[in-house]
């Protein structure tokens, strides 16, 4: 294999590493009305939230947070920045991805692009039909079974 990585099935959880890997190459399939959201995006891999992101959104099960989309120029949800200076970031919480990737045996990849498009479409204010239907759409050669 030359420089790039097929990540498909694990026989053991991904690490760190592996997760990024994913997660970089997963952004570039998305929907075209995601991409500009993501342009310019950090990609954070996490074991799980800190306490002020459980305190921030009131979480009171880390394992039901699998990824979270911070903007650079918000202080906090709703309030925005004037000079936005800090770069957009998206966390992947690798344990709670992990986690209900054993509860739904999809393949991990499959799992973690409908995990980032759920998110980047919450933040974004799509409609439910709008997110699910980024989720069922074949795109860029990859056919993903709603």
């Amino acid at each position: 294999m030359s420089g790039q990585h097929i990540i498909m099935n694990y026989t053991r959880p991904p690490g760190f590493d592996e997760l990024q890997i994913m997660v970089r190459q997963l952004l570039l399939t998305l929907p075209d009305e995601l991409m500009e959201y993501v342009e310019d995006v950090v990609i954070q891999i996490e074991e799980f939230p800190d306490d002020a992101v459980q305190q921030e959104f009131e979480i009171d099960n880390v394992f039901d947070f699998p990824v979270l989309f911070r903007s650079g120029k918000e202080i906090s949800p709703g309030v925005e920045k004037k000079n936005a200076r800090d770069d957009d970031q998206l966390i992947v919480y690798r344990r709670p991805v992990l986690d209900v990737w054993c509860e739904s045996h999809e393949d991990l990849s499959v799992l973690v692009r409908q995990l980032i498009i759920e998110e980047l479409g919450r933040v974004f204010n799509f409609s439910e039909d709008d997110v699910e239907d980024m989720i069922a759409r074949h795109y860029q050669g990859l056919l993903y079974a709603s």
